[in-house]
């Protein structure tokens, strides 16, 4: 594969970090979660040095999100939280989707760049920005100022039960995606702050100067628009059944920024297996509760009882 590359190694994640208390026929239970955690474990598990930074509790969930992020390996850069850890109470509809109520400290997180988190930006070969307030205009000031000259990979992941301003939403996310090396879209993003037009919404980010435009459509798979061309993946079909959705999109960008760490690639062929990869992953992930990324290697070495990967 040919590969434009990058000195650096190194990947940021600038999002939320939360609980998921899981309800449904099982029973409650609470999981670890938050988009930009997931795709920085994801990111993890795929070999790529991460830090996140996130808003995290002093409180027993806080306590539980960084230990789990410490069993995996991702460095914390945690900012203050006033009102305590977020939380995400979700109920699972018949077909797997997740819907989501959100607590005080999730609707009104925020976060604050140390010198510490300033550097650890300035060193990291890409930065993925994920679930972030794009509609509170200081936090939106904040984020551009710290992540200046930065690669950026943006999946703005609205949240409805989180979202206080569309119009703002999308002004401070497109300042951020505006010249982005990637921005990742799906049909939910699109029918919530688009109108529900997902073609629309690709087109518009490229005209707004971002490198490559994935599009993401649940069952039919996904787009990749870049500069070299435009490709197409379909799901991949792996052994097992489905078992949860959730960490799908998570998954398929941790799958594409972890290619794009050391550069991007050059040729259209490079971007359509970057792609296909990116597929496969999202496959697997989706054979396990919740939103740890799984490849289709550790789903194998799972069924023959080896575990750890």
């Amino acid at each position: 594969m040919s590969i434009e590359t990058s000195a650096a190694a190194s990947a940021v994640v600038i999002g939320d970090a939360l609980i998921d208390e899981i309800r449904d026929d099982a029973g409650v239970r609470e999981l670890v979660g938050g988009a930009a955690l997931n795709v920085a474990v994801g990111l993890r598990r795929l070999g790529v040095a991460t830090t996140l930074i996130a808003m995290v509790g002093d409180d027993d969930a806080g306590a539980h999100i960084r230990e789990y992020l410490s069993d995996h390996g991702v460095r914390l850069i945690e900012s203050a939280a006033a009102h305590g850890s977020s939380r995400a109470i979700v109920q699972r509809a018949a077909n797997g989707e997740p819907e989501y109520v959100f607590n005080e400290a999730a609707q009104k997180r925020s976060i604050r760049y140390s010198d510490e988190a300033r550097e650890a930006i300035a060193e990291a070969g890409l930065v993925a920005i994920s679930c972030f307030p794009f509609d509170v205009r200081a936090e939106v000031d904040a984020l551009a100022d710290a992540t200046d000259g930065a690669r950026l990979a943006i999946d703005p992941n609205p949240r409805t039960g989180m979202l206080s301003d569309r119009a703002e939403f999308v002004r401070g996310f497109e300042r951020l995606a505006a010249g982005a090396e990637i921005v990742k879209v799906g049909a939910d993003d699109a029918a919530i702050l688009y109108d529900g037009d997902l073609d629309a919404l690709r087109a518009r980010l490229r005209e707004l100067g971002v490198g490559a435009v994935l599009a993401t459509a649940g069952a039919d798979g996904a787009i990749l628009e870049t500069d070299a061309g435009t490709t197409a993946a379909p799901i991949s079909e792996l052994p097992g059944r489905i078992v949860d959705t959730v960490g799908a999109g998570d998954a398929t960008l941790s799958a594409v920024a972890a290619d794009l760490v050391s550069g991007s690639p050059e040729t259209l062929d490079d971007w359509h297996a970057l792609l296909v990869r990116a597929m496969d992953i999202a496959a697997a992930t989706c054979r396990a509760e919740g939103g740890l990324l799984r490849t289709p290697q550790s789903l194998a070495e799972a069924e023959r009882g080896v575990f750890g990967s």
